[in-house]
Order: structure tokens, then sequence, then C-alpha cells
């Protein structure tokens, strides 16, 4: 990280309305680097956040979509008559220059207001599930009427099945590190599931799905609350971007309702949390049923099926490359992980007539 004297002269290239004095790293973000800046009235009223362009290769337009939504976000809760609106939706301040970012030869920068008065947490309960599910309906609700076009893919195919089945595919067909018959039954496996893992770009294709405005990282720590509990506004805006409504139920499910870790090495602990999936489904249709099809809301449940087989997909592809791709901890790391996943995977599909006929309330 740069030293001080280099952070505040990235920090004089924004429109600030205080001075800054210091900026110390804040938060366990995996992707951007996070500094907590304190001005010199002893507050701290910025975030800034060297941005991970590595991950992100067209910052312009990551900064544009972030802009495009708060923006978008903004008009709507003013149109309400919400009060503290500062405190419901992300605010980036721009350069001097008026840009939505500053690059200082090597690294790109973005500055947006600290929100007070909050926290976010990292425990999976039904209670925040349910919250979490209301805020990210919410928040696809008052995106739902963006125009086609408006937003760019920050990461392209992200959650296109059809995408990581060839990324699989050309995996098996290097097999690089020579991994490919340890995990052939893995692999059969995937290739038994593939053809019906790929039924949302089938009815793309026909007109009977449509692309939405989607978050892509539904984590209740991506959730700000205010002091009594209740939610303020969703954060970590860089992987909005047009997609299928499935990706953001799907993840929640993946993550939040997994009674073991993504990587659990004891694949007894790992099963689906029915409890968590209902919470936040039914908080999800509480807010997001206005403008989801009928196709969409029974399609939920396999939203959760979707997004855990595609990790699955990635974390073997991962390994067949002999693990280029994600960090790993030993040799055996994303095996681990392949299997923790197509184990939830198991359970989802074991449970998958009870969380179908959970969707008949709301269908």
């Amino acid at each position: 990280m740069k030293t001080q004297e280099l952070l505040l002269a990235i920090l004089d290239q924004f429109c600030l309305s205080d001075k800054p004095i210091s900026a110390e790293p804040f938060g366990n973000g995996h992707i951007n680097d996070t500094l907590k800046v304190t001005t010199d009235t002893g507050e701290a009223k910025y975030i800034l956040q060297r941005i991970n362009h590595h991950i992100f290769t067209n910052v312009d337009m990551l900064q544009n979509n972030i802009h495009t939504v708060t923006t978008h976000i903004r008009k709507k809760l003013e149109a309400k008559g919400e009060p503290d609106i500062d405190r419901k939706v992300l605010t980036f301040l721009p350069t001097k220059e008026g840009k939505l970012y500053y690059f200082d030869g090597d690294s790109y920068w973005r500055v947006c207001l600290l929100i007070p008065r909050c926290q976010s947490f990292e425990e999976v309960n039904p209670e925040f599930s349910y919250e979490a599910g209301k805020a990210f309906g919410e928040f696809q609700s008052m995106l739902s009427d963006l125009p086609e076009g408006a937003l760019g893919e920050t990461i392209p195919n992200f959650h296109n099945m059809e995408f990581r089945l060839q990324q699989f595919h050309d995996a098996i067909e290097a097999n690089a590190a020579g991994r490919l018959e340890e995990v052939k039954e893995l692999v059969d496996e995937i290739e038994s599931r593939a053809k019906a893992m790929c039924i949302q770009e089938e009815m793309y294709r026909a007109g009977t799905l449509k692309k939405r405005t989607n978050h892509c990282d539904t984590k209740v720590n991506n959730i700000l609350f205010d002091e009594d509990g209740k939610v303020l506004c969703v954060i970590d805006l860089d992987t909005v971007m047009p997609g299928f409504v499935l990706s953001d139920i799907g993840d929640f499910i993946r993550t939040g309702a997994n009674t073991g870790a993504e990587d659990d090495e004891n694949l007894d602990n790992v099963n689906v949390n029915m409890e968590i999936f209902q919470a936040y489904t039914r908080g999800y249709m509480e807010t997001a049923k206005s403008f989801l099809t009928p196709a969409e809301i029974q399609l939920l449940p396999y939203g959760g099926r979707l997004l855990t087989y595609m990790q699955t997909v990635r974390f073997l592809t991962d390994y067949i490359n002999g693990d280029t791709y994600y960090k790993i901890h030993h040799p055996e790391h994303n095996l681990q992980r392949t299997k923790a996943q197509f184990k939830l995977l198991q359970s989802l599909e074991a449970h998958a007539e009870e969380m179908d006929g959970f969707m008949k309330e709301w269908l």
C-alpha cells in the first residue's frame, strides 16, 4: 500500500468538503483495497478504494455502472420522500476534473461517503436472511425499469453456465496438471447434469426469460443496517450488471443456506438449511414479486442448484488446470472445494421438490 503522503495526494484529486488527514485499511474485502479516511474534523467521513483492475478490467464501464445504479436508486428514494437518503444509497464523489475515478499512472481509485452509524453482519440466521431477501429484492425492484443497455457486464459471462462448461471442457481437453484420471467420477457427475443446467440460456434465446439488473454477490455482509438493525442499503456494487434473476437468489442459497463451509473437509457438515432458504425467499418475494414473471418465480429454487453446480464446475476446472485462478492453501484445496460444493448440490437436489413446492403460494 502507498504511503500516507501519496494517499493524501490521491485524495486531493477528489471533490471533498473536508480536508483528509489520514487513510487507514478498513474492512475485510478480498478484491479491492479499502481505506477509511479521517478528516481534520476528527471524523471518519470518506472511503477510499483502489479498484482491482485485474478483475475489473474495464474501470470506465465499472464506474459508469455504479453511477447509473446509485443515481437511479437515489431518484427512486427521493420520489418516495425517504428521509436520510445519504445513508440509504452509496454516494461516490467525482474528481476535480469531473471523472468517476482517478488513475495515478499505476492504479485506479474512487471515493465515496462513509455511511455513519451503520453495522454489517457476517452471521447467517433466519432473521438476517429474511432481511437480506427483502433488501436484495427491493434493490432489484428499484432497478427493474432501467432501460436495456444501461449497464455493461463488468465481468463478462460471470454467471453464464454454457460459458463455464466450455471452460470446463477446455480444461479436460488440455489436462494441464495431469489430474484428470483422479477426478473422472466427478467429471461424469458434472457431465450428466450439463444439459439440465443450461436452461436459463436456452430460455433466454427462446424469449421466455429476460435479463434483469442483478447484484451478483448476494451475501448478508453486503447489506448495511442501522443502529436498530433495520436495513439501510445494499453495498459492494462492482458486480451489478445484466443477468438472470436466478443469480441473486441462487448465490444466497449457495452461500447462506449451506450448513457447512464452502471448502468443508467433513462432507457430513454440508447440507441445505431449509429454514434459511425459506426466510430469504419469503423476504425476497415480498419486495420482488411485483416485477417477476411466473416463469421466474417457479425457477427461483432451481437458481440455488444452478449456482452451486456452477461453482462445483469452476472449482473442478481450476483443479484440472493446476490451480491457476483461485488462491489455495494446500495442493488439494480446489478438489476439497469441489467435493463440498457437489455435496451441497446433492442436498439441494434431494430437497428440490420441497423447495419448488414452497414457491406455490406466490404463483
